[in-house]
């Protein structure tokens, strides 16, 4: 029988959404979430490490108009799932959304949350991506900067400029406004690009938004994807899209969950060795790649991915469900122009306390630590948080898909 990742490469590669749907709709089995079999089996089916073996079920296929949005896919999840952050500079990501989707300061900004200093001015959507000639026509060639981000979950966890934290003892600086061009489904757009001393966050202690509003707390699960590439990456701590610590301090093993993407800085890594870059988790106190034979370095089933876009998903998964109390979490990663992701790891945290349980406190980070480290660097183009139950696999194919039709391309004068 066709694996969905079969169908959907072949699929996909036609550019056409219908096709894929059309094709996955004939698939019967395989694409759902991976349930326990068994307390004390040894490994995670080719997963790359743990001690559990998950069973395949079958996948529900939804049924779609047109080309779904990240988010529209993951609500159409059977077990409940919700995108409570939606981020992008570059288009709409939630079926519905018609306010702002980030804002621009001329002629000057300072570091940290009310970042803007100048004047600022709120970029709306047009046809479904960022209005590029409001933006443009904006800055002209004064100094420009991207001050906020817009929440287009409708929670409204809108990013700003990072306050101080633990690690880093001032706050962190907005992204330049024109430094990514990009092109998506033929229109031209703006991403964010984090280097060193750059990085957003929400929903902490000093942040404008005190508390995330939605994100999940403790041993609640999560899922996450988010748009990034190979490009601009930096071996520093940490180019992060996810759940962090109110606090902006390191409160210790557990207490963040979020995508990283990067070579692994001085903690785990994928397979080869370095630079990678790798999808992995920082859970705090280190970034994994996966666990294997009791470590977390050189995990073989997470190669690199190498692409000018790439889409990296993480999945965690509530620690008394799975694996005896060892807790699970997920990784796939692949090319967001063409073909499936690949799992890059799925089975137990790492076997040190506090990673299972988990400890989340629900702040939400864009391109540094939950401590506020912001060495790491990389391209953000998209990206989003879900609480409610995990997202099945399949659901995890059918986003990819929709981000493939959605045609990122590199943007050339």
């Amino acid at each position: 029988m066709k694996t969905l990742r079969s169908i959907l490469w072949a699929s996909a590669a036609t550019g056409s959404f219908a096709a894929i749907m059309v094709a996955c709709s004939s698939y019967s089995s395989g694409g759902g979430d991976p349930k326990p079999s068994g307390g004390n089996s040894t490994s995670t089916g080719g997963s790359g490490g743990g001690s559990c073996v998950f069973k395949e079920e079958a996948g529900t296929v939804p049924s779609f108009e047109g080309i779904p949005l990240p988010c529209e896919v993951i609500a159409r999840d059977p077990g409940g799932a919700k995108c409570v952050t939606a981020h992008s500079t570059v288009r709409v990501i939630v079926p519905g959304y018609s306010g702002p989707l980030y804002q621009l300061c001329k002629g000057g900004s300072s570091p940290g949350p009310s970042s803007c200093k100048g004047t600022p001015m709120d970029i709306q959507s047009k046809d479904g991506y960022a209005d590029v000639e409001a933006h443009e026509a904006f800055c002209g060639t004064d100094p420009c900067t991207i001050t906020k981000i817009y929440d287009q979950s409708g929670k409204g966890n809108d990013l700003e400029p990072s306050p101080k934290g633990g690690a880093k003892p001032t706050p962190n600086n907005p992204a330049k406004a024109n430094a990514l061009p990009v092109k998506i489904n033929g229109h031209k757009a703006y991403g964010i690009l984090i280097k060193a001393g750059i990085g957003y966050r929400t929903g902490c202690n000093e942040c404008n938004i005190k508390k995330g509003n939605g994100m999940a707390v403790g041993d609640e699960p999560q899922s996450m994807y988010m748009i990034t590439s190979v490009h601009d990456t930096i071996d520093g701590c940490c180019f992060d899209y996810g759940n962090a610590e109110t606090t902006s301090n390191d409160d210790g093993n557990g207490t963040m969950e979020a995508i990283y993407f990067g070579g692994g800085v001085v903690w785990g890594t994928g397979y080869g060795g370095k630079p990678g870059p790798w999808v992995m988790a920082d859970l705090e106190n280190g970034v994994y790649a996966g666990w294997e034979n009791g470590q977390d370095k050189n995990i073989s089933t997470n190669k690199p991915c190498k692409t000018d876009f790439v889409t990296a998903v993480v999945l965690g998964y509530p620690t008394k469900e799975y694996c005896n109390g060892k807790g699970r979490f997920a990784l796939f990663g692949g090319d967001a122009t063409t073909g499936e992701l690949e799992l890059k790891y799925d089975g137990i945290r790492p076997e040190k306390p506090g990673y299972a349980p988990m400890t989340k406190q629900g702040s939400l980070i864009l391109g540094t630590g939950g401590d506020n480290s912001s060495g790491g660097g990389g391209r953000f183009y998209e990206g989003a948080v879900a609480t409610g139950p995990v997202i099945s696999r399949s659901t995890v194919a059918f986003l990819q898909a929709a981000i493939v039709a959605a045609k990122y391309e590199t943007y050339k004068e």
